[in-house]
């Protein structure tokens, strides 16, 4: 009986890991290295706002490490792209969002509290439009990263 019961604890802390490990599992397919621009690798990443942030090599994380402000955005947008933050707010005034004023803004939809905020951000272009949406003062007001 003793055997049986430690077999079946075993199986059932087996099936709590992995379980867990499955439900921590994040999609980096088309996800960009906040540092080179290049393609992200599950290999190489770190602890960032609660979820994991991925590079392209093992030498971008300590050139993030060194200079995370200049890498913020593009960090936070990979945050988005890769599932890890969920949007609830207005990246420019903090409030509730309208589901008819979505916009693209670097490969993620992200809607606005109204069609004035849509515009502030559509009429920007490039990096402007993203640090918008995905500077760390937006970020904070918009987005909340699921827990890694």
């Amino acid at each position: 009986m003793k055997k049986r019961t430690g077999s079946t604890l075993l199986v059932a802390g087996f099936g709590l890991v992995f379980g867990l490990s499955v439900a921590w599992a994040v999609e980096v397919s088309g996800a960009k290295c906040p540092v080179s621009d290049g393609p992200a690798q599950e290999g190489s990443s770190v602890d960032y706002r609660g979820g994991k942030l991925f590079f392209c090599c093992n030498k971008c994380p300590q050139a993030f490490a060194g200079n995370q402000a200049k890498y913020a955005t593009q960090a936070n947008l990979q945050l988005a792209t890769t599932g890890q933050a969920q949007q609830g707010k207005c990246p420019i005034s903090g409030k509730g969002v309208k589901e008819n004023t979505a916009l693209d803004v670097g490969g993620v939809s992200v809607t606005f509290c109204c069609n004035g905020c849509r515009k502030k951000v559509d009429g920007a272009e490039g990096d402007a439009q993203l640090d918008l949406v995905f500077s760390d003062k937006a970020f904070d007001k918009a987005f909340t990263v699921s827990s890694n």
